[in-house]
Parts: structure tokens; sequence; C-alpha cells
């Protein structure tokens, strides 16, 4: 019997990059109007569109505040072009409502209206296991699951190679790992997670659990090693450009990583906060970070960039 073809949308980056990494990007019928890896995707129709206005880093925390306080929405389903498109499957998150269409709206577009009656797949990691568990849990919606195994298998082969050398490290630097930076918020979920088996020591942030806002206080009392700017939505040329926010705080240029010249910025939009495949790219680069005598896997300009002091 052929293998069943599906009729796949995804409204998340990372369940994009999921599908495709399975051998599945030729069913990819629609997706979010984020989804831009691998290159291609673009130019299938979006389904969702986003209430958000750009801005700096504040005007953009602020009208996020704004309108979740109203009880606004911040991302939309269009229905309309979903339907268009008889999905078989629909992939979305419930994990972060800032940060991608919510598992709500997407319930209601379908509940009644879709005439197809898609199958509903919603990802909700807050680990690299969790990761590697909806890469697993896709396969097997998808029937592909001998290929999601393996590729789950290369994956942690590639993970679990960085933390046989770094294991032993005596010198462990102390990482701040920034996913906002004005107001500012420590990366958390699985980022400290990938600090640890880089070879590093995460000073803000829990396995698992969500990101927080921090006080600047906290940040120059932490004095780390080691700070990498990774905002959420960012790639490296738009993290540049909000850098100088930080040196705006009174004795940000005292703190050791400033003095010593180890501020990095990496491509947080496209890696370390999409909870898909690249992740193991993002514990690579934090890997050439955090021990450059130790690996180079080609990430530098690339996925991060030193970031010179800006007085």
């Amino acid at each position: 019997m052929p293998p069943r073809s599906h009729r796949i949308v995804s409204l998340l980056p990372a369940a994009t990059e999921i599908v495709c990494a399975l051998g599945l990007g030729h069913e990819l019928k629609g997706r979010s109007h984020e989804c831009d890896f691998p290159p291609g995707v673009e130019a299938l129709p979006a389904c969702t569109r986003s209430n958000i206005k750009d801005g700096t880093s504040r005007e953009i925390d602020r009208e996020v505040g704004s309108r979740v306080n109203a009880g606004l929405s911040l991302y939309d389903v269009d229905t309309e072009a979903l339907g268009a498109l008889l999905p078989t499957c629909v992939v979305t998150q419930d994990q972060c409502d800032v940060c991608a269409v919510s598992l709500e709206s997407v319930e209601a577009a379908l509940k009644d209206r879709i005439a197809s009656k898609p199958l509903l797949l919603s990802l909700s990691p807050r680990t690299l296991g969790d990761v590697f568990s909806d890469i697993l849990r896709v396969g097997e919606a998808l029937g592909v699951y001998a290929e999601a195994k393996a590729l789950v298998r290369i994956y942690s082969d590639r993970v679990a190679a960085i933390a046989e050398r770094t294991g032993s490290l005596e010198k462990r630097p102390r990482v701040a790992c920034l996913e906002w930076l004005d107001p500012l918020m420590g990366s958390a979920n699985w980022i400290p997670e990938l600090v640890i088996l880089a070879g590093g020591e995460p000073v803000f942030g829990v396995t698992g659990e969500a990101s927080m806002r921090l006080a600047p206080q906290q940040l120059l009392k932490a004095n780390p090693d080691v700070i990498v700017l990774l905002p959420c939505g960012f790639d490296c040329t738009r993290t540049r450009s909000e850098a100088p926010a930080l040196w705006r705080i009174p004795g940000f240029e005292k703190l050791g990583a400033v003095r010593e010249g180890r501020v990095r910025i990496a491509d947080g939009n496209a890696y370390f906060n999409r909870p898909g495949p690249r992740l193991v790219e993002s514990l690579e680069i934090l890997a050439e970070i955090l021990h450059p005598e130790l690996f180079d896997f080609g990430h530098q300009h690339r996925g991060w960039e030193p970031l010179e002091n800006q007085h």
C-alpha cells in the first residue's frame, strides 16, 4: 500500500522545520507568517498574521503588554486562507502565546469552519528532550515514525558528542543569556540546559521553566563571565542595533563580561528561540562561544558574532 499523502499546514516556524526535516516539505501547503526556513517555504500561503507593530524593544514590549492586558490577540488565524487549503493536519503550539498564534485561536478557527476536519497537533516543548519527543510525535502522526527515530538519534549523538567533551571541564564560565534587552529578560526553557551542555553555568533561568523579567540590578549583581544576547524574533543585525540599550544601564560597562570583551550576539530568531531541529546548532553555537579552544563548528559570523563595547 502506498504511503498516505498529507496536506499539512504548520502555524509555527519550529514545526515547519520539523516537518521538512522529516522529508515532508513537499506536503506542506500553508505556513505561519513567520515561517522562513528552510528556504522556499516563504512561497507557501501564510495562514496567520501579527497584530504587533514593529518598533524598538521597549515599544514592542509595551504594545504586547497593552494588548494582553486589554484581552486583545497578538496574532490572528486567517480562517479563509486556512480553509481554502483543505488541510488534513494542522501543527501549532501552546508553549508561548507571545511567540506565535495561540492554541485557542487555532481551535476556534477549526471548529465547524474548516470543511476538511484536520488533525490538530499542538507542541509545547520546555526542554531539549521535549523537542525530540515532538519530532517523534509529529513523525508518528504523519506516518514517518522510523524516519523520526533516525533523525532524533542523529541529533542526540551530536548533543552527546559535545556533552562528552564538556562534562569533565573544571572551569565553567558563568553565562547570562538574555532573551530581551529592553526591558531585560533572562532566557529559560531549554536555554539553561544548552548552556550546561556547552560547558557553562547559567546564572539565570531554570531548565523547563518560563523565561523571566530581570531588574538591571540582578544582572549587575550576577556579574556573569559571558553575556549572550539572543532576543526572541531578532537576528544578529537587529540585535546589534538594539544593544546600546544595555550600555544605558548604570554600571553595565563595569561588568566582567563587558570589560573582558565577552559579550556575544546570537541569532535568537533562527536558532535559540525555535524549539526545533536547529536547537542542536544552537548548542554548537554556545559551545563555540564558551570554549573556542575546544569547538569550531563554523557558526561564527553566521549564527553568532562578538559585540564590541559600545560606549
